[in-house]
């Protein structure tokens, strides 16, 4: 599956669209954050994350995406669409947050809808593929209750760099991880 990086806008010139074989990976737009909220309302997703809350306050979703189309934003986020293929405009996001000179960490999640039809693989292979960013390592870590997540993990080239935790907002906890590393150009 091979990805590619399509022109982008000057408002976006440093977060490329990118073409994956089902997908279009595009930078939020403001009409994104009613599917947003929609599939981030659902415990499961929201458990999957460290940052998502739930219940969703309201205007969660809307300030989420001002803050991904924001000038001075220190993370990239792409919509996952499916509408080339008669699916959703928005089937989940990906991200990337610059963490040090060279080094970017990976995000994503999928609606539940979606799970379990290689969605999530084919974005962040897509993702992974252009390297939009120049990262030379990239980091990524799932709860260690998330085997789906991690299997994304290593379907695109991450290997197992060891155990941690992190805080989850959704489950008011600590919650123990998976934490992987995925050295570009291997």
């Amino acid at each position: 599956m091979s990805a590619t990086a399509l022109a982008a806008s000057d408002r976006d010139a440093a977060q490329p669209v990118i073409q994956t074989e089902r997908l279009l990976l595009r930078p939020l737009r403001a009409s994104d954050a009613g599917l947003i909220a929609h599939y981030t309302a659902d415990r499961r997703v929201a458990e999957g994350t460290r940052a998502i809350p739930h219940p969703l306050p309201p205007g969660a979703a809307e300030a989420f995406v001002a803050r991904a189309m924001s000038d001075d934003r220190d993370e990239d986020v792409w919509a996952i669409d499916g509408s080339a293929r008669e699916l959703g405009e928005l089937l989940g996001v990906v991200s990337l947050t610059r963490i040090e000179d060279s080094q970017s960490e990976l995000g994503f999640w999928v609606g539940a809808g979606f799970w379990n039809t290689g969605f999530a693989s084919e974005a962040v292979a897509g993702l992974v593929g252009v390297n939009p960013h120049g990262s030379r390592t990239l980091f990524a870590e799932v709860f260690q209750d998330n085997p789906g997540s991690a299997r994304v993990l290593t379907n695109c080239g991450f290997a197992y760099l060891g155990d941690a935790e992190s805080w989850s907002v959704a489950r008011n906890a600590r919650v123990p991880t998976w934490t992987y590393l995925r050295r570009m150009g291997d």
